[in-house]
């Protein structure tokens, strides 16, 4: 079994990327791991041009491909996001709208493999749930338009540097570990 473990954030060594390693070392005795930070690709923004709507494809040529290889790879694919201002980073957003070639709002649509489950983890700030449920259900979004499962979210609030991920390591281990009972 293959997990992806996605830091949905720019920075690569702060809160999330803390979280994204605590969930990998939770999980690499069930699953082969892979870890991708959103930040180490070159994504292009969407032109709105709708040529994927015709051929599956995109017309641009970066590393969305790579990515989207990644997740069919993957049985369960983990997002670990931010929120900046009350939603996803716009690195990820950017992801997202390049990703419609295999979105299941037009056809014809190219089509990860059946059976994939996503789980969600939002970090935020400020002390407020709602706003982490936000971009709870942006990736969830995302997740039932390429026909993945979301089986799973954790929102953790009053997370603003590295340091008070420390705090919370009990919480993030019991989610993990329900990923593992599932």
């Amino acid at each position: 079994m293959n997990a992806l473990v996605i830091n949905c954030s720019p920075v690569r060594n702060g809160a999330t990327a803390e979280i994204v390693h605590i969930v990998s070392e939770c999980l690499k005795n069930k699953f082969n791991v892979k870890t991708i930070c959103i930040d180490d690709y070159e994504i292009g923004l969407c032109m709105g041009c709708r040529s994927c709507h015709s051929t599956a494809k995109c017309i641009q040529h970066d590393d969305v491909d790579s990515i989207m290889k990644d997740y069919e790879w993957a049985n369960i694919v983990i997002s670990v996001s931010p929120s900046y201002w009350a939603d996803i980073p716009g690195q990820f957003k950017v992801f997202i709208d390049r990703c419609t070639p295999w979105c299941n709002t037009h056809e014809p649509h190219a089509k990860l493999s059946d059976g994939k489950r996503g789980y969600t983890i939002a970090l935020r700030t400020g002390p407020s749930m709602p706003e982490c449920e936000k971009v709870i259900g942006s990736i969830e979004h995302f997740h039932g338009h390429l026909e993945i499962e979301s089986c799973g979210k954790l929102g953790l609030c009053s997370i603003e540097y590295k340091e008070d991920v420390a705090g919370r390591i009990d919480e993030i281990t019991d989610f993990c570990n329900k990923i593992l009972e599932a």
